[in-house]
């Protein structure tokens, strides 16, 4: 146990520059990008030069970059990512009213893709060669060149519109109608989370049968220990550092994936959040939205070295 928290505790202190560098390349896009702060402000009122330069002045706009740089950390430790052009909020308020949607798109998502892939990938790899490994290899495959945003058209259309089976779109608060809530979620979490699974299933099955193919499972089965028992207890631990690795880069691509998904299903999350403002303009938005999702991929992956020590105490003493 003590090992485990000397380990946490290092890799939390290399998040510091990590995420002060993730902060740095934001600000930076986001200055030299072609949003002028106070032309967004000012938007559609015909604003006069003396105008935009007081409104440049009074938000330290015309301060050298590092200076800025300095008081937008400063801001962001103390919970301030700026004000909205367009509603004139609080951007940490638009943030913390879309997050948990999106939180929640995400991690459903996830889940699906856990299940799906886990026990697709060790029957693949237990009947390698054979026709339930042709068949769940043919599927993946054909998961992976699918991209999300045409598997949910063809689920609005197929299974929401022709069947009437789901909603095509809306959202509904889990405290109101958890039955709501499930109907709207499950579509745009099955066309996030599918190829993903597709993605999983292949890496799960050949981790599975490099672990099959090792002496100590021959030895194992051998000595009479049923195969399931060999299987369940040494194979999956140790099969699944590699697929663990991919999927916390794969959670990366679900955060990416909701903002696609949200805007199709007209999910008021992070995604529909982020669409909404660069087409309108609002910056503090952009940067907010961005930072926030940094921020939660690299806690997610955080959490996935934390899982590492779990499943192979072997990695606590290279760690």
């Amino acid at each position: 146990m003590t090992a485990i928290l000397r380990i946490l505790a290092r890799r939390i202190a290399l998040l510091v520059p990590l995420l002060l560098g993730i902060v740095l390349f934001v600000f930076l896009v986001m200055r030299f990008s072609d949003i002028d702060p106070a032309s967004a402000f000012y938007q559609g009122a015909n604003p006069t030069q003396e105008q935009l330069h007081q409104f440049r002045e009074d938000n330290g706009l015309l301060d050298p970059l590092p200076v800025r740089y300095v008081a937008f950390v400063g801001d962001l430790i103390g919970g301030d990512m700026g004000i909205s052009v367009l509603t004139r909020s609080p951007v940490i308020d638009q943030i913390t009213t879309a997050l948990p949607l999106t939180m929640q798109l995400t991690f459903l998502g996830l889940g699906i893709a856990v299940l799906l892939s886990l026990p697709l990938g060790v029957l693949a790899a237990i009947y390698r060669d054979r026709l339930p490994d042709q068949i769940i290899r043919v599927v993946s495959l054909t998961g992976v060149a699918a991209p999300g945003f045409w598997l949910a058209l063809l689920m609005i259309q197929y299974l929401a519109v022709d069947l009437g089976w789901f909603p095509t779109g809306g959202y509904v608060n889990p405290a109101d109608s958890f039955t709501g809530w499930l109907k709207t979620m499950t579509l745009p979490a099955l066309a996030l989370s599918l190829p993903v699974a597709a993605q999983m299933t292949r890496i799960v099955r050949t981790a599975v049968v490099e672990e099959l193919d090792k002496d100590y499972v021959r030895t194992a089965v051998g000595s009479g220990l049923p195969p399931v028992v060999v299987v369940g207890r040494n194979v999956l631990r140790n099969a699944l550092i590699n697929p663990l690795t991919v999927l916390g880069l794969r959670v990366g691509y679900l955060l990416g994936g909701a903002v696609v998904i949200e805007t199709i299903f007209s999910l008021p999350g992070m995604g529909k959040l982020m669409i909404d403002a660069v087409k309108n303009g609002d910056p503090a938005v952009v940067q907010g939205v961005v930072i926030t999702t940094a921020v939660g991929f690299v806690v997610v992956n955080l959490v996935i070295d934390i899982l590492y020590l779990l499943v192979n105490p072997r990695l606590r003493g290279t760690s």
